[in-house]
């Protein structure tokens, strides 16, 4: 299928999914018949709440790293051969700027592993991204508890760095070959523009794609994150007349058309594989509070108390959920209402926003099915250790 077609396709599943009556869908039925609701439900939320809004951002932000940011500073900070002392903190904190679900980083994961960035510090980087949410970190303090919120924190900057020197080392012989085939590190490209304004550039857009999806503060709450929320438009449009202005002054014709089709690339890419993976996960878990083909007491039965299974059976589960930014907050408290435990909890909030079966099916094939079972082996592992061990001290 050439790319006009694929577009073609993509783009008729999202204006179906989009303008889908659900509201006429069957309220009650069969288990099938309501997992097959929840499926075409679950598309739709997900066609009108993330992709103009987190993934249309997200991608020409993956475009414009692909494109204009140089692949000598890449490898100098990020690459394999890389000071670890460095590279780690750089994905860490890289990843933790922005307010984006296990769906909306995988263009920027593919950006900067594409531009040459060694595999741990891209891992750290695509756990990072939707674990150390300072956003999601922030609602599940004042959500679930001052404490939850800083074990969450602390324990999601621990997995980053983790995960990615776990990954480095495991592939570490790929990782030389990879970085033996460059011979020589690429010389910084010739740019008609200076550092700042590149600068200028991508934090116009990382500011469109934060606050375009600053989530609503819990109910009755005043304050700055409120006012935030209230003005979220605003700052959107103050930040695109910006980005607008840029480009028309900054940037080439010939620039913005490589830009917009390195963009499209990305999207092509990854576009399918997320429909499909929503789909899938819509089927089998549904959206919260509504029955799909496993019951959700099952779930909730599974994760009371403190055990080793119930605290691996949460972070499982967050693996291969679609847990939405901000939504996880919620989701646990009705959970936790229900009798989960808090070891549980913290697992599937360490496991949940960082991957999800959408998110794999694309880190497949950016990595290949080996490195991606090692990948979520790993969140899931450690998810359920630290899980089992906070149940214990609480």
């Amino acid at each position: 299928m050439n790319e006009r077609w694929k577009f073609g396709a993509v783009f008729v599943v999202f204006l179906v999914a989009w303008f889908a009556p659900v509201a006429l869908l069957p309220e009650s039925g069969s288990r099938l018949v309501m997992s097959l609701v929840e499926a075409a439900s679950m598309l739709h939320e997900y066609a009108r709440d993330h992709v103009l809004l987190c993934l249309v951002p997200a991608f020409f932000i993956a475009g414009a790293i692909s494109v204009f940011v140089s692949q000598a500073a890449v490898m100098k900070y990020l690459g394999a051969s890389a000071s670890k002392y460095v590279a780690y903190p750089v994905a860490a904190v890289s990843g933790t700027i922005l307010a984006v679900c296990s769906c909306t980083v995988l263009p920027l994961f593919s950006g900067i592993h594409k531009r040459g960035a060694g595999l741990g510090p891209a891992i750290a980087f695509l756990y990072s991204g939707p674990a150390i949410n300072v956003l999601a970190i922030i609602l599940t303090a004042r959500v679930l508890g001052m404490e939850m919120g800083v074990v969450r924190a602390v324990a999601a900057i621990i997995f980053s760095v983790v995960i990615g020197l776990v990954m480095h080392v495991l592939y570490r012989k790929e990782e030389q070959e990879r970085v033996a085939k460059a011979l020589v590190m690429p010389s910084d490209e010739a740019t008609h523009r200076q550092l700042w304004q590149d600068g200028l550039y991508f934090a116009a857009m990382i500011a469109i794609l934060v606050f375009a999806n600053w989530g609503k503060p819990p109910e009755g709450e005043t304050g700055f994150w409120a006012w935030l929320f209230d003005g979220k438009w605003i700052l959107t449009g103050v930040f695109m007349a910006a980005l607008g202005f840029m480009l028309w002054r900054w940037f080439s014709r010939g620039e913005l058309k490589e830009w917009g089709a390195s963009a499209w690339t990305f999207a092509l890419q990854i576009m399918p594989l997320l429909f499909a993976g929503v789909l899938v996960a819509g089927f089998l878990l549904g959206r919260p509070g509504h029955e799909a083909m496993v019951p959700s007491a099952w779930v909730e039965g599974a994760v009371g108390g403190n055990s080793l299974w119930s605290n691996f059976f949460a972070a499982v589960a967050g693996a291969f959920m679609y847990v939405a930014t901000l939504t996880e907050v919620p989701i646990l408290e009705g959970l936790m209402g229900a009798g989960m435990g808090k070891g549980p909890a913290l697992a599937l909030l360490l496991a949940g926003p960082a991957v999800s079966l959408p998110s794999l099916l694309v880190i497949r094939g950016v990595l290949g099915v080996k490195k991606t079972a090692v990948y979520v082996t790993l969140v899931v592992v450690m998810s359920t250790v630290a899980g089992l061990a906070y149940g214990a001290m609480c």
